[in-house]
């Protein structure tokens, strides 16, 4: 189903070249306050300075050519040239039952062409527990993939996560070397991993010691050798630490309701034996050059502070690869046997500069001539300071933590609310809602600003909250109950809804607000921002509520409570399909 919008830019387009023999594309927004219509287009004062006419004149001109009936009601011209339009009852009418028809897209639509998308998103640090700067990539990098898959696309998810490296030297060798001490004092066999329970705590006595011991300095030097020269017992201690740190953050995945599967890991390991290859290949193209002992790239557009071309490093003085290799090995994997037409990078704005050059390179080399690199950056989560999210002891905050928080103080709030529900499913509305909320702050704001972490806002009951749209689902879902406690049967009259009635203005602004989903979806998609999609639900459930106290529903004439149904009923799907489906956040059915 398009979208109002489209099709009115469309007509007022061919309008304007009508008027005016300008091909313009036509700009046409929301109307800010209702009594200016829904919509409105700003194209006469533009085109008016070009043109050297009088706006209000050109916006006549334009109306008088504009064939939109069908749609609005007759065009007004307000202000200096402004042209508002009213949707007409009878297309919204028509629109909602459209959307009754298709019961899952709500209106939706399926791109022209799929196309094969690779995401690259979350990508936690191996042997490290996954800490509050890993939530926005990891959540919006599942966001973007839902959508992308809400249009038809074959997303490919990519966790590139960092799981090689000099630092595995160092974490093999303590791993080694506690576990031959173990069997020393306990015999053979003795050994069970516990080590790794904590890999955090693990992690700072690798690095203390590697930090205070030369000895062990130079045996982790050997051991990392080792490892990447293929040694089957230095890669068996290498695969128990990854496992390890699997099981923590796979964990965290199942939480968060993020669609990250084993499968869908390409972590640095993955790419080691291509890294040469790589290297090798930009020297053949004449592109990769030493300087200062290193093998560099130097991509036209950079420069240092002090005006000299930036290097683009790809291999270290003493032979190391770097994660510049490893990522332009990732993108020919990506291209040549994923077959993406786009790969989309999900990572905080500081690496701006790392996926330019990275992009830049990859596009000197010919590595991505059919296909389009996206980078998407977000800002960074905030404490009440306005300073990065930290501990009192000034580390980062862990994510598992953070989140068993956000699900305590929710259910501290459901015990309040409802202490007379099952253990069962207190603690099933507390994990929906705490996980909810603080999925849903992190959507609800602009992914390119930081925003301040806060418990108190973000499990508010009020305000563009996951609690307020849970609760907001919950209310329009008790309406089937208290009907079957009436003896209405709600499921039959939807089932047999001849007529759709919008006689009152509640049920005529909720009813456009429906049909507006798909608008939402688009702009929300266009440039890959959940705040759309939050702003308009949270707008949605207001409308709802104001429909609900205007619009008796089960005590409402028999003639038109079926079309009153109707849309609880559609506000209970969009409401669903939003949080659930595309931002992947749960609904519950009583709170």
């Amino acid at each position: 189903m398009k979208p109002a919008i489209e099709i009115i830019s469309e007509r007022i387009s061919g309008a304007i070249q009508k008027a005016t023999g300008q091909n313009v594309p036509a700009i046409v927004t929301a109307a800010t306050d209702a009594k200016f219509g829904d919509y409105q287009s700003n194209n006469a004062l533009a085109l008016a300075k070009q043109l050297k006419a009088n706006p209000r004149q050109l916006a006549e001109k334009i109306i008088a050519e504009l064939q939109i009936d069908d749609i609005c009601q007759k065009p007004e011209i307000a202000g200096a040239g402004f042209i508002n339009l009213r949707l007409k009852p009878e297309f919204v009418i028509e629109n909602l039952k459209k959307l009754n028809s298709s019961k899952e897209a709500l209106g939706i639509e399926k791109a022209k062409k799929s196309q094969t998308v690779v995401v690259d998103f979350s990508g936690p640090n191996i042997a490290k527990a996954m800490h509050v700067g890993h939530l926005r990539s990891t959540i919006l990098g599942d966001c973007i993939c839902r959508m992308l898959e809400q249009q038809g696309h074959d997303v490919i998810r990519q966790n590139h996560i960092g799981d090689w490296g000099t630092q595995f030297g160092m974490l093999c060798c303590a791993l080694y070397e506690k576990k031959a001490e173990e069997e020393t004092r306990k015999g053979k066999g003795a050994w069970d991993y516990k080590v790794l329970a904590d890999l955090e705590a693990f992690y700072r006595e690798a690095q203390e010691l590697y930090n205070k011991d030369e000895e062990f300095r130079q045996r982790a030097r050997d051991a990392v050798l080792k490892l990447h020269t293929g040694d089957q017992m230095w890669l068996s201690y290498w695969e128990d630490i990854v496992k390890c740190s699997k099981r923590h953050y796979e964990e965290i995945y199942r939480e968060l309701n993020v669609s990250l599967t084993d499968k869908d890991v390409r972590g640095e390991s993955f790419y080691k034996d291509k890294l040469a290859d790589v290297v090798k290949e930009l020297k053949k193209l004449g592109l990769a050059v030493e300087s200062d002992g290193a093998i560099c790239v130097f991509p036209e557009g950079f420069k240092t502070k002090e005006s000299e071309p930036l290097p683009f490093i790809i291999q270290k003085s003493d032979g190391a690869f770097l994660y510049a290799t490893t990522d332009l090995a990732a993108i020919r994997y990506r291209v040549n046997e994923l077959k993406a037409d786009e790969i989309i990078y999900v990572t905080d704005a500081r690496q701006k500069l790392h996926f330019e050059m990275l992009f830049a390179v990859a596009k000197m080399a010919g590595w991505v001539k059919d296909t389009k690199l996206v980078h998407i950056t977000f800002g960074s989560v905030l404490g009440e300071d306005g300073k990065p999210l930290k501990t009192r002891s000034g580390e980062n905050v862990k994510l598992k933590e953070l989140l068993d928080e956000a699900v305590k103080r929710a259910k501290s709030v459901v015990e309040e609310k409802n202490p007379e529900l099952k253990t069962s499913e207190k603690e099933t509305i507390a994990n929906a809602v705490g996980i909810g909320a603080v999925k849903y702050a992190d959507y609800s704001n602009n992914r390119t600003s930081d925003y301040i972490f806060s418990f108190d806002k973000m499990l508010a009951m009020d305000g563009n909250t996951a609690p307020y749209m849970q609760y907001a689902y919950a209310r329009v879902k008790s309406i089937g109950r208290k009907g079957e406690e009436k003896g209405i049967n709600t499921v039959g009259e939807l089932k047999g809804i001849k007529e759709i009635y919008l006689n009152e203005p509640a049920e005529l602004e909720l009813a456009k607000q429906l049909i507006r989903y798909g608008e939402a979806f688009n702009s929300a998609i266009a440039d890959f921002k959940p705040n759309f999609l939050t702003g308009y639900l949270y707008e949605l459930a207001a409308k709802f509520s104001a429909f609900y106290n205007a619009c008796p529903v089960l005590d409402a004439e028999r003639k038109i409570r079926p079309s009153r149904l109707l849309l609880c009923e559609l506000t209970a799907r969009t409401i669903r399909h939003g949080l659930e489906n595309l931002l992947g956040i749960k609904t519950i059915e009583r709170m």
